[in-house]
């Protein structure tokens, strides 16, 4: 074992990000952990780092294990160099051993001036410093926060073979489900603060999650169909005796304070947008250079109606450039760029719209739009922050305290909130979680205008695109066809090397009948009319049984027998109680179709 996490708590202000955690870690373990943005995933991460205490519950790490450890924000000294960086609170003697892996690493990791200063650096190069720093330590155990963000494919395809061939214990927090698919063996969610295990990668995670959310919900019915016949029992009078069963009362009142499973919140996204005409986006022989570097050459297109467009590339290739000739942020170099009347641009970009730290998040969004129009009807801003999971204290909170991911997605909803019709999204998964992906993904489908979006989420550009630009070194962009794994398929073969193929993720479409009719047999019809007055029969025989054993003093022989008869009685109880269950529910369904 490497690391056990045991009985963890953790506050925020009011907020109790986690209640009464426990995790272990042994080597082989590759763990990755979800869950919806600001439930204290990172916060979960810096406690089982050591690097943030609990605030109750311990964490030990076992005697002569090396833990490295990827923030999601590191420090780094900016006067450093790469170098230097890399190997800073490392002796001397490592690094002459270690230097040719790190440089090595860090090339592929497309940080190619290992004596350039990390002040000079972008915030994406840092960050893949400071993954190059984490994995070029020694270390038994790996965790890593975000160690895909401000990667290009061919770098999460390294990082991917990496940590499939690291021999020692991971934990990591990754949105990329692809990733996750290929690399953990383990899922854990953090959901409500509470923290539940999966034995699976992404794909049977999705499976195992849908079994527990059906099994927590029958249970449920079950809890509130015992409830309903239980009430029903305690609110008549007595039948042939004095007092009702105390035991059968007190089982009514435990089941009753029992808690209910709690439902998990999701980003509810309406189709906001305004109306598309004839004429959009035309370019025409559109260059532009930076210095000597062409990163766009003789570009053409005209985008059509419906078009969704994902654009690929290595880093520093031009993407985010070809976005931002797009949107009119910038102009070519020459060429011609004309946009349509009517066309309005949404423009979600890596770096983010400013938003003041000192601002309360309402005021935020309402400085936007008071009110927008959906295909459900006029939402005001407080109710849109809402279906962003904005509660209303959340609302009212400094934008500062709120956590990255949750910056993260009050910057999408003030890019909605402008009712755009040409959504140009650059690096959109960076810093939303799963589940918003997903309802992004579903959202994408729907929208009713034109989507471009930069990403190097291949899952999500296979849920999103309907054809691919690839921005390639020298300023010419291929289009191909399809989602990204057909672009891959279609690729020239000297172009696949280094890049593994992305494997389709299908969903199996279901055959939805008619639904018949529903209606009791003759035999279900005559069990439904009795099975409450055998249930009572039941339950009296088993007082009369727990009247028996209570008088039935050191006669063990009877005793065993009466035990016996007892266990016996409360088997039947159970699987009548079941069965009345079923019938109840399914006259419930018969009522509903009349």
């Amino acid at each position: 074992m490497l690391l056990a996490a045991e009985h963890i708590e953790k506050n925020y202000g009011m907020k109790q990000l986690v209640r009464d955690a426990s995790l272990y870690v042994d080597t082989g373990d590759k763990v990755g952990i979800i869950g919806i943005n600001g439930t204290g995933k990172s916060t979960l991460l810096r406690i089982l780092a050591r690097a943030e205490e609990p605030d109750s519950g311990t964490v030990q790490v076992f005697p002569n294990v090396q833990v490295s450890y990827l923030s999601q924000d590191p420090a780094m000294d900016p006067e450093a160099t790469v170098l230097e960086q890399v190997f800073l609170g490392l002796p001397q003697e490592y690094r002459a051993v270690a230097e040719y892996e790190a440089r090595t690493m860090l090339n592929r990791l497309g940080v190619t001036e290992h004596d350039k200063k990390i002040g000079t650096l972008s915030g994406g190069q840092r960050k893949r410093v400071a993954l190059a720093t984490a994995l070029i330590h020694p270390a038994d155990l790996l965790i890593l926060d975000e160690p895909t963000n401000h990667l290009d494919m061919d770098m999460a395809a390294w990082l991917e073979d990496y940590l499939r061939r690291f021999h020692g214990g991971i934990i990591l927090i990754t949105h990329d489900r692809y990733f996750l698919d290929r690399v953990v063996n383990r899922i854990v969610e953090l959901e409500n603060g509470t923290l539940y295990s999966y034995e699976a990668n992404y794909a049977e995670y999705l499976e195992l999650k849908a079994e527990r959310m059906e099994m927590e919900a029958a249970s449920e019915r079950k809890r509130q169909s015992i409830l309903r016949r239980e009430y029903q029992w305690i609110m008549r009078g007595p039948r042939a005796r004095g007092t009702k069963s105390r035991d059968r009362i007190e089982r009514y009142e435990a089941l009753r304070d029992q808690d209910a499973p709690i439902q998990a919140e999701n980003v509810q996204i309406s189709a906001l947008s305004g109306r598309l005409g004839r004429k959009t986006i035309e370019l025409e022989h559109v260059f532009k250079s930076y210095g000597a570097q062409t990163v766009i050459a003789d570009f053409s297109y005209n985008l059509a109606r419906d078009d969704r467009i994902g654009v690929v590339g290595v880093n520093g290739a031009g993407k985010s450039t070809l976005l931002n000739l797009i949107a009119g942020r910038i102009a070519p170099d020459s060429g011609t760029i004309e946009q349509g009347q009517t066309v309005r641009i949404g423009m979600f970009s890596q770096e983010g719209r400013e938003l003041d730290p000192e601002a309360r998040v309402i005021d935020f969004i309402r400085d936007i739009s008071n009110n927008i129009q959906t295909a459900e009807g006029t939402f005001s801003a407080s109710q849109m922050l809402e279906r962003f999971l904005f509660s209303g204290d959340l609302q009212h909170q400094r934008i500062g305290k709120l956590s990255g991911g949750e910056k993260r997605r009050l910057y999408l909803l003030s890019v909605l909130m402008e009712a755009p019709n040409v959504l140009l999204l650059d690096e959109p998964t960076n810093d939303l979680d799963v589940e918003t992906l997903m309802i992004l993904e579903d959202y994408l489908t729907s929208f009713p205008g034109i989507v471009i979006a930069v990403s190097h989420d291949r899952y999500f550009l296979d849920k999103m695109a309907r054809s691919i630009f690839e921005v390639c070194k020298g300023g010419e962009v291929r289009s191909y066809t399809g989602n990204f794994s057909d672009y891959l398929e279609k690729r020239r073969p000297e172009e696949k090397t280094g890049i593994e193929k992305t494997e389709k993720t299908e969903k199996t479409e279901r055959s939805i009948s008619k639904p018949q009719k529903l209606k009791f047999s003759f035999n279900e019809q005559r069990e439904y009319e009795r099975i409450d007055e055998e249930l009572e029969q039941i339950a009296a025989k088993i007082e009369h049984c727990q009247q028996q054993i209570a008088g039935a003093g050191n006669d063990y022989v009877k005793l065993q027998e009466l035990l016996a008869q007892k266990e016996e009685l409360e088997q039947l109880q159970e699987q009548k109680t079941d069965r009345w269950i079923y019938l109840n529910e399914l006259a419930e369904k018969i009522e509903a179709q009349k």
